[in-house]
């Protein structure tokens, strides 16, 4: 690195840690000549071009015109008209190998879209009358769990139509600048909660853990099972299961954005708890350890991680066992680069650990391609990988043309997109097939 770009690089960090990020991006863009900071992120590949990962798959392909189910009752209310979700702003920091001293506690996020993951929208206030977020009949209880890792406060959504039955739980994770309310209204998923009955447990990242609310996937602390943040959503979710009448084996973890890179975290910390997993516009566990490579990894895409199930499995005593997981992606994402959807494909595919009692069997699953169209809206790709015994362990949805928001969600929340397939009801669907099964 220059001595000029060391130093620009140098002051631009100051001016970031008083606030001023403003002049930072522009000493930022001194620095690099003037060049758009936007141009560091790497071309968008068509759905057709090869993906620069080594293909793990062998892929049966047919095509098909498929129209996923969209809720009726969650489009937005007459008058109002569907927004897509903004476009954040371009990060004042291209990290790339660029190596920078970073404090630990700077957030990923900053005021002002610093850098969008996600949320410049402001969020609905927290309560329990908005019928987006709470159905009639439903009920939003606010509680909280305290460990070694400290206090999280969460949000349970308990359908009307529990009545003390056994039932699956859902725990959603949000993204920054998110609370339990905001990703509740945007995703609907109480109101499919509300139809299927299911709890769904909302879990709230404290400010003072991240100043904008980030789940912190990428720091190693808060990766790993037993420490940190994985601990406290654990925490959380057994707390549910021994106050209400969870069904065995059927409890999931999904989540968008920072929040989905660490449902993915938790799907391997504790493949013991989960069943499934659903990570929209997520990252890889293990795909970052601090500042500058979670910068990287989101511009940038990467890099491929080891599953950690196995190991983890049978150091609880477990028989070992794959997490299924259902991905989804925008391929117009600009925050969290659309390369992470392939490698978190792979990350998937190439468990073949020897002696592995999962799901994949020790063989390469095979999988089938299918695309369609929302009447009205967005293209998209559904990839969908199979065992030797036909059942799904992988599926991967291509939303084209999604920024980095939830596919199908209400504009009632931040960062959604109406114009997409359902999401969430995808993800139910995809849970509802995968009951974590006996060994």
């Amino acid at each position: 690195m220059s001595d000029q770009m060391q130093g620009g690089m140098a002051e631009a960090m100051r001016l970031i840690q008083e606030g001023d990020l403003a002049e930072a991006t522009a000493v930022i863009q001194r620095a690099l000549g003037g060049s758009s900071l936007g141009s560091g992120f790497a071309p968008v590949a068509s759905p057709d071009a090869p993906s620069g990962v080594g293909e793990p798959i062998d892929v049966e392909s047919s095509v098909v015109d498929e129209a996923p189910h969209h809720r009726a009752a969650t489009r937005p209310a007459a008058g109002r008209e569907p927004a897509t979700a903004p476009r954040p702003a371009a990060s004042p920091l291209l990290l790339g190998s660029v190596p920078l001293t970073m404090p630990d506690s700077m957030p990923l996020n900053m005021p002002g879209g610093f850098p969008g993951l996600p949320g410049a929208m402001p969020s609905p206030k927290e309560g329990e009358t908005d019928p987006a977020v709470v159905p009639t009949g439903g009920r939003f209880v606010e509680r909280s769990y305290t460990n070694q890792a400290g206090t999280r406060s969460y949000r349970l959504y308990i359908p009307s139509g529990y009545v003390g039955q056994e039932v699956p739980l859902v725990v959603m994770l949000h993204g920054c600048t998110q609370n339990p309310s905001d990703i509740a209204a945007g995703t609907q998923m109480n109101t499919l909660a509300e139809e299927h009955t299911f709890l769904v447990a909302y879990p709230a990242q404290a400010q003072g853990a991240n100043m904008n609310k980030c789940w912190n996937w990428f720091k190693v602390s808060d990766q790993q099972r037993g420490r940190g943040e994985p601990s406290l959503v654990a925490g959380i979710t057994r707390q549910i299961t021994d106050e209400y009448k969870v069904a065995d084996g059927r409890v999931y973890v999904a989540g968008m954005s920072s929040g989905g890179a660490m449902a993915a975290i938790m799907g391997e910390a504790y493949p013991d708890v989960y069943a499934a997993v659903g990570i929209h516009s997520g990252l890889t566990p293990g795909s970052a350890h601090d500042m500058p490579s979670a910068f990287a990894a989101m511009h940038q895409g990467g890099p491929v991680t080891p599953r950690r199930d196995i190991s983890t499995a049978t150091a609880t005593g477990q028989s070992a066992r794959i997490v299924p997981a259902i991905l989804f992606h925008g391929d117009c994402d600009k925050t969290v680069h659309p390369r992470n959807a392939d490698y978190l494909l792979e990350h998937y595919c190439a468990a073949k650990t020897a002696g592995s009692r999962d799901e994949v069997g020790g063989s390469t699953p095979r999988g089938t391609v299918r695309q369609g169209q929302v009447p009205g809206g967005h293209a998209y790709t559904r990839a969908t990988y199979r065992d030797a015994g036909g059942r799904a362990i992988v599926e991967r949805w291509t939303v084209h043309g999604l920024g980095h928001a939830w596919s199908g969600g209400s504009s009632s929340g931040s960062y959604t997109d109406p114009k997409g397939p359902d999401a969430s009801a995808e993800m139910v669907r995809f849970f509802n097939q995968h009951p974590k099964r006996e060994r």
